[in-house]
């Protein structure tokens, strides 16, 4: 195997703040984006550069009480927005004529947020000053303090404003003498290694149909709109919260067993897998349910993590 190298791992660590962003913030965001997007959809633009060359100062100019660098990482959005948009379009998977951006989000660099995990406060440059925010943190947060801060995105949802923030670490891959294959399929995960066979059991065909039953069920019984959304986000994330929790206890067992065996880790390539099963409506729907490639990235940083 190759010598020790470094390797780059990113974590995207969520905190709920302490306290309530004003909605025009998220309003004027969404407002620029959308217009960057109009601009470079019409002239066919996908360089940051040039975006930000031909509409930067026309936009400073209209909103001159918001922080500058608001427009700088709106131009950044709006092309990565647009770059998808072309690549989804070119598969047929767009139904609309243009991209627009409707989530109430918020694309922050290190001019418009500062983190201080020591007293877990976030500061963040608004059109009426900076303002401070208490992080409401757990257990699982405390490891990225030594961890070096990239780019953060301010999201408001119905139960408030979170702010995800990208990490990285360098860590040491050490060398390895075995392999262990990892199989993700519906309802187990299977890793081969010398000493034989290994199946785990995740039963995650049997949550993922439950919960789309008692959506459907939601969907034609509940008919105010307003508690249709608060009530579908609610199970959405019970649904998502049980599936990671079994991936993540899976990919801490499959972890040990290659630190004990001084193995690698071969994940098998699943990309465009839904393109190469012939298959009915009905598993349609179980294959765009099912989050295979989710388990992987989890196995994978948790790998990189321990150097394997």
């Amino acid at each position: 195997m190759s010598s020790k190298r470094l390797e780059t791992v990113k974590l995207t660590a969520r905190f709920r703040l302490d306290g309530e962003v004003d909605e025009s913030l998220f309003e004027t965001y969404r407002s620029i984006v959308n217009e960057l997007l109009g601009y470079a959809h019409s002239k066919g633009i996908t360089s940051f550069k040039r975006l930000k060359s031909e509409k930067y100062y026309e936009l400073r100019q209209k909103y001159p009480k918001l922080p500058s660098h608001y427009v700088y990482t709106a131009c950044q959005m709006a092309c990565s927005i647009y770059k998808s948009f072309r690549k989804l379009r070119r598969k047929g998977k767009v139904k609309t004529d243009k991209p627009l951006l409707k989530k109430y989000v918020i694309m922050l660099d290190d001019h418009l947020f500062n983190l201080d995990l020591e007293n877990w406060i976030v500061r963040i440059s608004t059109p009426n000053g900076r303002l401070k925010f208490k992080l409401l943190h757990g257990k699982y947060h405390e490891k990225f303090k030594d961890w070096k801060v990239g780019q953060a995105w301010l999201v408001k949802k119905v139960d408030g404003i979170y702010l995800n923030v990208v990490f990285s670490k360098n860590v040491k891959i050490k060398d390895c003498v075995d392999v262990i294959g990892v199989d993700v399929n519906e309802n187990n995960i299977t890793i081969a290694t010398n000493q034989g066979f290994m199946m785990f059991k995740t039963r995650e065909k049997v949550i993922r149909i439950a919960y789309f039953l008692k959506r459907r069920k939601i969907q034609t019984k509940i008919r105010c709109r307003r508690v249709k959304t608060k009530v579908l986000a609610k199970y959405r994330d019970r649904e998502r919260n049980r599936v990671l929790d079994i991936y993540h206890k899976v990919a801490n067992i499959i972890v040990k067993v290659a630190l004990k065996t001084n193995s690698a880790i071969a994940l098998e390539n699943l990309k465009e897998i839904r393109k190469r099963i012939n298959y009915s409506k009905e598993l349609n729907g179980r294959l765009h349910r099912w989050s295979f490639r989710k388990f992987q990235q989890i196995l994978e940083y948790k790998a990189k993590l321990n150097g394997i």
